[in-house]
């Protein structure tokens, strides 16, 4: 029998094809569905990256027109004292763009039970939240400020206005 009739007789044994076959079911398939699922695991946690990413970048921008209007004194927690209609008039146009950056950063990054990496990503966005509901002014908008918005929202955002004006109280 020469080389070529050998290899011949064994890729046509049924047997052969058998033992492949249960070869690549109990050790192939099991690590196809893992490699399947680590790579998407992968990309999910790349998309989370990259959305937080841009809402870190959109604060920033946020806060380049906090910069821009000095006047304003939005950087203090006691509101600001005399302001003329104008004056008010941004500052209520800049705290609804506030509004809307933290919505946007609640529907896409909060999850009640959030562990890891996502609940430091959103721990940032909580410390965002209470550092400017420590605000007199920014607190007693928040109800012409929340109208319209996300329920869930409103609700975490009251509730954390609250817990810091209550702290505030207490010291």
């Amino acid at each position: 029998m020469t080389t070529r009739e050998v290899v011949m007789e064994f890729l046509l044994d049924p047997d052969v094809w058998e033992t492949a076959s249960f070869i690549v079911t109990v050790f192939g398939l099991p690590f196809a569905i893992f490699l399947f699922l680590f790579e998407q695991r992968k990309e999910r946690d790349a998309e989370d990256e990259e959305a937080y990413q841009l809402l870190q970048d959109a604060y920033n921008d946020f806060l380049k027109i906090v910069l821009d209007n000095p006047d304003l004194k939005l950087r203090t927690n006691a509101p600001t004292p005399n302001l003329s209609d104008e004056q008010r008039e941004r500052m209520l146009i800049i705290f609804e763009m506030l509004i809307a950056l933290f919505e946007r950063a609640y529907i896409v990054a909060y999850e009640p039970d959030l562990k890891g990496v996502a609940l430091r990503r959103w721990n940032s966005w909580d410390d965002y939240m209470r550092e400017w509901c420590q605000r007199e002014d920014f607190y007693f908008q928040l109800p012409q400020l929340l109208r319209g918005e996300d329920p869930h929202f409103a609700a975490y955002i009251r509730r954390i206005a609250d817990e810091e004006q209550q702290s505030k109280l207490a010291s």
